[in-house]
């Protein structure tokens, strides 16, 4: 057994380099991913052991980074495409939907497009506009791409190495201001599917589901909400799309009361659809109305701001102390 102790970032550059070691047609693309090593590092020292034509330096063209992805992933290849910000990915949107999401189902099933486009999002870091966006319910919405988010390090490694041997188109979040929260990933360790949740903390009161960046933001709150005499449980999604609902289910149905929270506006958001879901599927076993914790439905505001905006423990713990209330 291999076990180290690594950052979110440094897992997912041992993932690409153990993906680039075991398959020569995985390929890396993207702004600064080359010499600089990205600029968060996490592509660090790939160019210097596979060369340039495995690791490209593209210009700054989001849309022919990836239909240069496609063109790839076409001819045989697995190109793993780093958009550099969250926000910068909608040049490439047209790109994504129209002709990433579709091309598997408007050739009957006869071609697959094994593209893996890396998108670090969420705010945090003090960034200013464009760099601190949560768009993954634009992502999530449209079939024929599966949207994943690791909230730690041994997730961020697997995760990745699924996503690359995957015949779907898939997009991978990064939780930017998680990049160097350590964890214990143990290398030798074949996890579970890729596309299901799991719970992270036990309890009975009530249930809290989160993914990426939220995750541990909720796992403090069941901590907080502990020392009162309330015990929470807490479901790391993992899988925005598709979401494993039965996983939510068994929870909400064990505890009766559910709260979503996620860094995207509330809005349209990802809560809203699990909302909608467990309320369907288990509406006589709920306790409270399934409550959601969020983003504004606002433009993301400056660094000095962003702390009013993010959700955080006084937010998520509000809710929690309102579901129960019911």
């Amino acid at each position: 057994m291999t076990v180290q102790k690594l950052p979110i970032a440094k897992a997912i550059n041992e993932s690409l380099r153990k993906a680039m070691e075991t398959d020569p047609k995985v390929l890396i693309m993207g702004e600064d991913v080359g010499k600089l090593g990205g600029v968060f590092r996490v592509t660090d020292g790939l160019q210097k052991d596979f060369g340039e034509g495995r690791v490209i330096d593209t210009p700054l063209a989001e849309s022919g980074i990836v239909g240069t992805a496609i063109g790839l992933a076409l001819r045989g290849y697995r190109p793993v495409v780093e958009i550099q910000f969250d926000g910068f990915v909608f040049p490439a949107y047209d790109q994504i939907v129209t002709q990433l999401a579709k091309m598997h189902a408007r050739a009957l099933g006869k071609i697959k497009l094994p593209v893996v486009i890396r998108i670090p999002y969420g705010g945090g870091i003090g960034a200013v506009e464009h760099h601190s966006e949560s768009p993954e319910a634009l992502f999530a919405h449209v079939p024929g791409l599966k949207v994943v988010s690791p909230s730690n390090a041994s997730d961020a490694y697997w995760m990745m190495q699924q996503a690359i041997q995957s015949d779907d188109p898939i997009i991978y979040f990064e939780p930017k201001r998680r990049y160097w929260d350590k964890g214990e990933v143990d290398t030798d360790a074949i996890p579970g599917p890729l596309h299901k949740a799991r719970t992270v903390r036990e309890g009975s009161d009530l249930t809290l589901v989160a993914y990426g960046p939220m995750v541990k933001v909720c796992q403090e709150a069941a901590a907080a909400a502990q020392e009162e005499g309330k015990s929470v449980e807490v479901v790391d999604l993992r899988s925005m799309s598709p979401i494993d609902f039965d996983a939510v289910q068994a929870s909400v149905e064990k505890t009766g009361r559910l709260v979503v929270v996620h860094e995207a506006p509330v809005f349209y958001g990802a809560g809203a659809e699990i909302a909608a879901r467990i309320t369907e599927r288990s509406f006589y076993h709920l306790e409270a109305p399934v409550l959601r914790v969020g983003g504004y439905h606002a433009p993301y505001p400056p660094a000095r701001l962003e702390e009013e905006y993010l959700p955080g423990l006084d937010r998520v713990l509000d809710a929690v102390d309102r579901s129960l209330a019911y």
